[in-house]
C-alpha cells in the first residue's frame, strides 16, 4: 500500500482516490467481521449494552458489557500489580514497546478508522487521519522519550566524589478518561502518553465508544504489555466516576467537557494530598478576518474549521471576527464554500459532514438556530432535508450584533458566528473574553496584523492565513495542541515536547562514590 498517500487534517487538495478504492475494498468485510459482535472483556461482567451507528440509527455496532463497581475497583488492583513490574521498567523496555505498538495501529490502521466512522460518523479522510495521528503519536512521544534519555539529568557536583541525578519516575497507575469525537486519537495519546513513561493505565473510553476501545485493547495485546499494565473498563458517567475515585488510582488524564473535568479537580482537592491531572476542557475558538486577508483563502479555513467533523471539535472555529470593510463579501464566499460541502452518509467518498453525535446534540442546535433567529440573521444552515435522519445537520452561518453566549458557551456542532470588527484590538479583546483558551486563527498580509495576534491572542494553539482550517489540524510533532484558561491547567499540551514530563515526578540522587 505505500502507492496510498497518508491522510493528516491539513494536506487538502491531494488525490485521495486510492485511498477511497482501498476502503472501498475494506467496508463490506468491516461490515461482516467487526460489526454486530458480542464482546466480552475481563473487568466489564454487567449488563450488555447494545449500540447503535449514528449514521442511520440501525445499524448495530456491536453489544458490548457494562463494567460493576466491582469491576472497577478489580480493574484497577489489577493495575497496581501490573505497575510493581512496569514502574520499574527501563527506557530500553519501554522504547522497544512504543516500536511493537505502532506496528500494531499501523497494521490495522483502516480498521481503527472504519470504526471511528460509523462509531462517530466521521468522514472517510477524517476517520483515517485520526488513526493516521494516533500511530504518528506513538512514533514522536517515543522519539521523545529517546532523545531526552528518559528525561534522566546530570546536575551539578558540589563536593569532589559526589554526584547528584535528576530522574523522573512515573506516579503508578494512570486513569484514562476518553471523549466520544476523537474516540482512537485522544485514547492513544493519552494512553501512550502513560505507558511510555512506565505507569500502569485502567481506561474507560465514552460510553458509545467501545468498539474503538476495545479494537485498541487488542493493539496493546498484540504489542506484549505484561500482564496488569494495561486494564479496560466500559460504562457511563458513573463508571467514570468510580474510576477517578477510587484510592487506587495515582493520577488521571482526562479530555471532555470542562464540567466534568472540574468535577475531577474538585475530588482531587478532597484528597489527603494532591494528584495529576492531565486535563483538556474544550474550547470556544475564534478567527479574525481582517480587511488585508485573502477572503477565498478565509472562506475556506474558516468552512473547513467550522464544519469538520460537524463542528464536533474542541478545536473547531465557533466564531468568526470579520472587518467591516470585507464582512459582506467574506459572508457570501463563506456561504457558497460551505453550500458545497456534502451532507451524508460519510460511507461514502464524497461526504464532508456526516451526523451529529446524540440527540441531545439535535435539540441543543434547534435551540441554538432560534435564539439566532431571534437575535440575528441566519446566513445558512438548518436540519438536512434529503431523505436522512434528524441528526444531520447543515452548515449553518449566522451573525450577529453583539456577543452573548453563542459566541461564548462551546455549542460542539456544525454552528458559526460572525461578528463584524471596526477595531482588531478590541475583536481580539472580544475574543479573548471567553472562560476557554484552545486555539484562534487569522488571515491577514499584514505582517503588524498578524504580530498583534500572535502577541495578544490568548489560545494555547494559533494558525495564521491556513485554508485547510483556520483553528484545526494539530498534528504530532508539528503543532502542540496546549490548552489555556479552562480548556487546560497545566500550561502543556499534547503533540509535543513537553506533554510527556505531565506524567513523571521528579526525584533526585545524589550518591558519594568514595
Amino acid at each position: 500500500m505505500a502507492d496510498i498517500p497518508r491522510v493528516t487534517y491539513s494536506n487538502i487538495g491531494i488525490d485521495f482516490s486510492s485511498v477511497h478504492a482501498h476502503l472501498d475494498s475494506l467496508i463490506p468485510n468491516f461490515e461482516k467481521s467487526a460489526l454486530g459482535r458480542v464482546w466480552t472483556t475481563p473487568f466489564a461482567t454487567g449488563e450488555l449494552v447494545g449500540v447503535v451507528s449514528p449514521i442511520d440509527g440501525k445499524r448495530t455496532l456491536g453489544n458490548f458489557p457494562k463494567s460493576t463497581a466491582s469491576d472497577v475497583r478489580a480493574a484497577v488492583a489489577s493495575a497496581r500489580s501490573g505497575a510493581k513490574i512496569w514502574n520499574r521498567s527501563t527506557l530500553d523496555d519501554r522504547l522497544s514497546f512504543a516500536a511493537r505498538w505502532r506496528e500494531a495501529l499501523m497494521a490495522r490502521k483502516y480498521e481503527l478508522g472504519l470504526a471511528a466512522l460509523y462509531e462517530i460518523g466521521k468522514s472517510r479522510l477524517e476517520a483515517v487521519g485520526e488513526a493516521e495521528e494516533s500511530v504518528d503519536m506513538v512514533e514522536y512521544y517515543a522519539s521523545e522519550l529517546k532523545a531526552n534519555n528518559g528525561f534522566t539529568r546530570p546536575m551539578k557536583e558540589l563536593v569532589a566524589n559526589e554526584t547528584a541525578v535528576s530522574v523522573m519516575k512515573p506516579y503508578g497507575v494512570f486513569a484514562v478518561i476518553a471523549p466520544f469525537n476523537f474516540p482512537v486519537a485522544l485514547s492513544v495519546g493519552m494512553i501512550s502518553g502513560a505507558l511510555l513513561t512506565g505507569n500502569a493505565v485502567v481506561y474507560k473510553p465514552s460510553p458509545g465508544c467501545a468498539l474503538t476501545g476495545l479494537l485498541i485493547a487488542e493493539t496493546l495485546a498484540e504489542a506484549g504489555l505484561p500482564a496488569g499494565v494495561f486494564n479496560i473498563v466500559l460504562g457511563d458517567g458513573e463508571v467514570g466516576r468510580l474510576l477517578t475515585t477510587d484510592p487506587g488510582i495515582d493520577g488521571v488524564a482526562f479530555t471532555g467537557s470542562h464540567k466534568t473535568g472540574m468535577g475531577i479537580f474538585r475530588h482531587m482537592a478532597t484528597l489527603p494530598h494532591a494528584k495529576p491531572i492531565i486535563a483538556e476542557m474544550g474550547g470556544k475558538n475564534p478567527a479574525y478576518v481582517t480587511r488585508n486577508a485573502d477572503l477565498e483563502r478565509a472562506a475556506q479555513g474558516v468552512a473547513r474549521s467550522a464544519f469538520g467533523l460537524q463542528g464536533q471539535k474542541c478545536s473547531a472555529c465557533s466564531v468568526v471576527y470579520v472587518d467591516e470593510k470585507v464582512k459582506s463579501d467574506f459572508v457570501d464566499k463563506l456561504v457558497r464554500f460551505a453550500g458545497k460541502l456534502v451532507v451524508g452518509d460519510p460511507r461514502k467518498a464524497d461526504t464532508f459532514m456526516g451526523p451529529v453525535y446524540g440527540d441531545a446534540t439535535v435539540e441543543s442546535y434547534r435551540s441554538a438556530l432560534c435564539e439566532a433567529e431571534r437575535k440575528g440573521r441566519v446566513h445558512a444552515g438548518g436540519f438536512a432535508t434529503n431523505g436522512l435522519t434528524a441528526n444531520y445537520i447543515l452548515p449553518t452561518i449566522v451573525e450577529l450584533e453583539g456577543p452573548d453566549r453563542l459566541t461564548r458557551d462551546e455549542l460542539f456542532m456544525p454552528f458559526v458566528v460572525v461578528r463584524g470588527f471596526t477595531s482588531l484590538d478590541k475583536a481580539i479583546e472580544e475574543g479573548n473574553d471567553i472562560p476557554y483558551g484552545l486555539c484562534a486563527g487569522i488571515f491577514t498580509k499584514d505582517p503588524t496584523e498578524l504580530k498583534q495576534f500572535l502577541d495578544t491572542a490568548e489560545a494555547g494553539v494559533l494558525y495564521a492565513n491556513r485554508a485547510s482550517g483556520a483553528t484545526t489540524g494539530a498534528w504530532p510533532g508539528a503543532q502542540p495542541f496546549s490548552g489555556w484558561k479552562g480548556t487546560g491547567v497545566s500550561g502543556k499540551g499534547g503533540l509535543g515536547p513537553w506533554f510527556l514530563p505531565q506524567y513523571l515526578r521528579e526525584q533526585s540522587h545524589t550518591i558519594m562514590t568514595k
